[in-house]
């Protein structure tokens, strides 16, 4: 059994911190001594109800969880002290309980964990969940080679030299960080561990067998999403299947995309759009014949893994996305349960219509899709995988 300090800078009471770090922690624990460091926005503590739920889920699977406040304004000043915070706290934690490792969750978590190991010596496990401060240039965030940039690609530099070993969401991206200047020679210890999906809710279920076709978008339209070139796609799929519907399961988007489905042209009664509770989203995604989505293929994307993949994919349903982006290219051809989009033109999006009819007639197709999503994203692969890290830094 090993002991581990887990830091997040993301709050256990948001969607992300429930799917992405307690789903894996929960089981985590039952081999492991865990104490858990997560902030918490405001706006979420205030729900009295669903902190003491949340918080009774925890101590139920024997985790000890340790709360602080998110700060976000003055956006510099607040995450200092939130550092500050969180290394003392986590220092404390390290003495008090004897810790061996302590498992840090992207950039700002892993300043606190590096604080920590050079002060105790404790093993520092690196997850980086993705090129953090080139997404924020990529996304418009961050001017390029601002001094935001170097700094945060300077800390990311200290991190890849100190950590006992890295977690990565592809080999895309191990791939490229084995070409840094400043690791050639070096041993490091990479694993790569995508984002999982629970397929025991991500499951094939029964479909009503007189349905027009209906392709199906689950999710943000907003920054990384080009949602405009999805509905390009989407009328060159009309070409061939004139009936087909387009289902949009998205939270709080709809004017916006009733807006864009104007301005490309489509008739608005082919479009659905809906929200959906994340446990019902299983059920809107047997709707759907196939899953459709293009991300900004950007250098940052190098080291993302969509969700939402391992979601279509769990529930049997085939993608039709674009390259540039992680793994997804290569699990789609490698699997055979999708199809890849290399450029944004109408020849290519023709294209890959009459390549979706042909895999749409393989008659193994949806039981290939499942499989494959077993064997990529699954969460108890998942933790597996962390659960062999931890017995490894500690033997």
């Amino acid at each position: 059994m090993a002991r581990i300090l887990y830091l997040s800078y993301d709050g256990m009471l948001e969607p992300l911190g429930q799917s992405q770090v307690l789903a894996y922690l929960q089981q985590l624990a039952s081999q492991h001594q865990i104490d858990l460091i997560s902030f918490e926005k405001a706006h979420d503590w205030a729900k009295t109800d669903e902190r003491q739920q949340l918080a009774g889920r925890i101590a139920a699977a024997g985790i000890r969880w340790h709360p602080l406040r998110y700060h976000k304004r003055p956006s510099a000043l607040a995450t200092a002290w939130d550092i500050f915070a969180g290394t003392a706290l986590g220092l404390w934690l390290v003495v008090r309980h004897r810790v061996q490792i302590i498992h840090a969750r992207s950039y700002v978590a892993s300043v606190m964990a590096l604080n920590i190991k050079r002060l105790t010596g404790r093993r520092f496990l690196f997850d980086m969940r993705g090129f953090w401060a080139d997404e924020r240039v990529d996304g418009g965030i961050w001017p390029a080679g601002s001094r935001l940039y170097r700094v945060a690609k300077g800390f990311e530099q200290r991190f890849l030299l100190a950590a006992d070993a890295i977690v990565s969401l592809t080999h895309a991206a191990v791939r490229e960080m084995q070409t840094f200047p400043y690791l050639q020679g070096m041993a490091r210890r990479f694993q790569v561990i995508p984002t999982c999906t629970n397929l025991a809710l991500f499951r094939p279920l029964p479909r009503a067998e007189a349905r027009p076709f209906t392709v199906g978008y689950v999710g943000s339209v907003g920054v990384w999403y080009l949602f405009d070139e999805t509905l390009a796609c989407f009328k060159a799929l009309q070409q061939r299947w004139p009936e087909a519907r387009l289902l949009v399961i998205n939270r709080e988007d709809h004017a916006f995309i009733a807006e864009r489905v104007a301005a490309a042209g489509i008739d608005p009664q082919r479009i659905e759009i809906k929200a959906a509770r994340h446990d019902t989203v299983a059920q809107e995604i047997s709707r759907m014949d196939v899953g459709l989505f293009f991300i900004k293929p950007a250098y940052s994307k190098t080291a993302s893994a969509p969700t939402k993949l391992g979601e279509f994919l769990g529930c049997g349903v085939p993608c039709l996305a674009n390259a540039g982006v992680g793994d997804q290219a290569e699990v789609l051809r490698r699997g055979g349960v999708g199809i890849v989009v290399e450029q944004f033109t109408p020849e290519a999006f023709a294209q890959a219509a009459a390549e979706l009819a042909a895999k749409l007639a393989e008659p193994d197709l949806a039981q290939r899709c499942v499989a494959v999503a077993q064997a990529e994203f699954s969460l108890e692969g998942g933790v597996a995988a962390y659960d062999a890290l931890y017995r490894e830094l500690t033997a």
